[in-house]
């Protein structure tokens, strides 16, 4: 039978909020931890990551203000190199200790910890020694690491294990390539490894903790044509291929789209396959898809001589520098003359969150968790010490409402965790982009006092979560 529902939303939904390590922990180089390829490579024009959003220091006092905030689930990422400072063999104490403290934390205060395996930290130590992604021996390390996770902490139910894949390849400070290897072969290679990694998480997983819940977390853009020309439509279609279904069909299927295979060894870029691996990765069966959605994007057709564009993303949210990418002979990004805009040029888009839900789900039947959803803004702060942060409340209204619209349509989801719980360090830009329901007290050059401070959004998403969703109706 269809799933259908006359619920403003199930009564187990998870309300949440999510972070991650490396953006909110500070102390990125003490009590054991080693640095990490994304703390390496962060845009160096703003806020580093040794105090970041003082989370080491302060998580007791963020974790009661989650309760307050009423939230149910709270996700949160592991950082390997605070477990495994040599990316493999001892096991640093003091990191086990600090996240056992918040998983007890949260638990005492009825919140479901949510944790994800990978959030970009692979440890420097392993890019250095082997190339981390790009080799096979990082497949061995991830899952020694994954056992150590689900040793430590079996009481966590659910796990996502990598956080983003598609997108590591397309921005260049979360990954690091060899220079003398063609780009595209790269990614691809490691593409492939790192989906062996997944799968080997989800087995281990099913191993070691029968009862947990275990799936992926994929940044999603759907794409639209630009017209209605055939081949514009077709460039969508394509587009999709191989920036999402690339990625969800081995996560979801285990297989390669046709298209997408074909388009890699016509290139010579396709992976190296060796015997077990695809029997790895299709008998990883998920239990849930996170989905990560912040815009959409519109692509038209372009041929094949054009020249190629990687994508250059707005950093400082004043400059409208934004290049789209493209693959030649198929899609070139453009601009949505439909769509509002944020600072950073992110199409805003709930009715596109609705049609990807029900892409996905139609596509897959298995349930989905909505793991980032989210605005990155310019808050300030008043004489006074409030933030009016109503862009942030309208861009989250708008969407649970077309979440609530894909629920009754028929999709199976389990739970809202918005990006993000708190003010963090984005990768990108620093403290200027802020997307919390706590604001931080400090910026990219001074870090004052990180008082957390409660914003409107804070009392708005406040009553969603008491009113289980009542309140986007009235």
């Amino acid at each position: 039978m269809p799933n259908q529902t006359n619920l403003l939303f199930p009564k187990s939904f998870l309300w949440g909020a999510a972070t991650s390590a490396y953006q909110i922990e500070g102390e990125h180089l003490s009590h054991g931890k080693t640095l990490s390829v994304v703390e390496k490579n962060m845009n160096k024009n703003y806020a580093d990551p040794s105090v970041a959003s003082g989370h080491y220091q302060h998580w007791e006092k963020d974790i009661e203000l989650m309760k307050e905030l009423g939230l149910k689930a709270y996700r949160f990422s592991i950082s390997w190199p605070r477990i495994l400072p040599d990316g493999r063999g001892k096991v640093n104490q003091q990191g086990i200790d600090f996240y056992r403290g918040i998983i007890n934390k949260l638990r005492e205060n009825q919140i479901e910890p949510i944790v994800t395996i990978y959030h970009f930290d692979l440890p420097q130590c392993l890019q250095e020694e082997y190339g981390g992604w790009s080799s096979r021996k990082v497949i061995n390390d991830f899952e020694a690491y994954c056992e150590i996770l689900f040793t430590h902490f079996q009481d966590v139910k659910y796990w996502l294990t990598i956080n983003e894949q598609s997108n590591m390849f397309q921005l260049p400070y979360l990954m690091e390539f060899d220079p003398s290897i063609p780009l595209e072969k790269q990614k691809y290679e490691m593409n492939h490894i790192m989906t062996l990694a997944h799968a080997k998480a989800i087995h281990l997983c099913r191993a070691m903790l029968p009862e947990a819940k275990i799936g992926p977390a994929l940044g999603v853009i759907p794409n639209y044509p630009a017209t209605s020309k055939p081949e514009d439509i077709l460039a969508a279609k394509h587009a999709d291929d191989l920036r999402t279904y690339l990625f969800m069909d081995l996560y979801m299927k285990g297989t390669y789209k046709p298209f997408v295979w074909n388009y890699l060894v016509e290139k010579g870029i396709e992976p190296t396959i060796e015997a077990d691996d695809m029997e790895c990765i299709q008998t990883a069966t998920s239990d849930f898809i996170g989905i990560n959605y912040y815009q959409s994007q519109v692509v038209k057709y372009v041929p094949p001589g054009v020249e190629k564009k990687e994508l250059k993303m707005n950093y400082d949210g004043d400059n409208d520098d934004t290049q789209y990418d493209n693959v030649p002979g198929i899609f070139e990004g453009v601009v949505n003359p439909y769509t509002a805009k944020t600072r950073w040029d992110w199409d805003i888009d709930p009715i596109g969150f609705r049609y990807l839900l029900n892409e996905i789900y139609d596509r897959y039947q298995v349930p989905i968790m909505i793991t980032e959803n989210g605005i990155g803004t310019l808050d300030e702060l008043t004489e006074n010490k409030q933030i009016h942060d109503q862009e942030r409340i309208d861009f989250l209204r708008d969407h649970l409402l077309q979440m609530h619209a894909a629920i009754k349509d028929g999709v199976e989801v389990w739970g809202y965790i918005p990006w993000s719980f708190i003010d963090l360090l984005s990768t990108s830009s620093g403290f200027r982009k802020r997307y919390g329901f706590v604001y931080i007290d400090r910026n990219d050059t001074d870090i004052k006092t990180l008082e957390r401070l409660k914003k409107d959004s804070f009392y708005w998403y406040q009553k969603v979560i008491a009113s289980h969703g009542r309140s986007l109706f009235l």
